[in-house]
């Protein structure tokens, strides 16, 4: 039983976090993936899982959107966009994707914790999102749940409610979306 009370407790906790993300900045984000001519997405461990699967219902709108680091991935031109997802808006090597993405005058967008950080810094947006930092130095806990999972639901509750609001302005549903689902699994 104490299962189910942990799971209604993370539920608890990711809707008063979805409650505190700015509508602005999520619909500012919005207009920037609609008028890149690509999107790349970035991050690493677990919120680089979730940015994999914010390309994947990208690329189901048909939308051109990649993976950093995957072989078919291509080069980020001045027509394109990279949004990276990091609670720290520290980890070494995403930095290093947004400064190579600003040395081709890509736009950068940053889904952080921290909008004050050096990816956040080098953003031309950032859309902040609660959670709670790794380091309890860095911040005050205000979940259950352990290092940065929080954040990490949120991201992915974040990217899907964009998916949303991008299917509403392009008139898409899910039917004319399976189309570009994967058929060889």
């Amino acid at each position: 039983m104490a299962t189910m009370k942990y799971a209604a407790a993370i539920v608890d906790e990711l809707y008063r976090s979805v409650e505190r993300i700015a509508a602005e900045e999520a619909e500012k984000l919005t207009a920037l993936i609609l008028q890149s001519d690509k999107v790349f997405l970035a991050g690493a461990g677990r919120s680089g899982l979730i940015g994999r699967a914010f390309a994947m219902r990208l690329m189901h709108m048909g939308i051109d959107a990649y993976v950093v680091g995957e072989t078919v991935t291509p080069g980020i031109g001045s027509s394109d966009t990279l949004i990276i997802g990091s609670g720290s808006g520290e980890t070494a090597s995403l930095v290093s994707m947004a400064r190579k993405a600003k040395s081709v005058d890509a736009s950068v967008a940053a889904v952080t914790i921290a909008p004050e950080s050096t990816i956040g810094s080098l953003a031309d947006m950032t859309v902040k999102l609660p959670g709670s930092p790794k380091d309890k130095a860095a911040g005050t806990y205000t979940t259950i749940q352990p290092m940065a999972s929080l954040f990490e639901q949120t991201l992915l509750v974040f990217y899907d409610a964009v998916i949303l609001a991008i299917m509403d302005k392009r008139g898409l549903d899910s039917g004319l979306m399976f189309g570009r689902h994967a058929n060889l699994e």
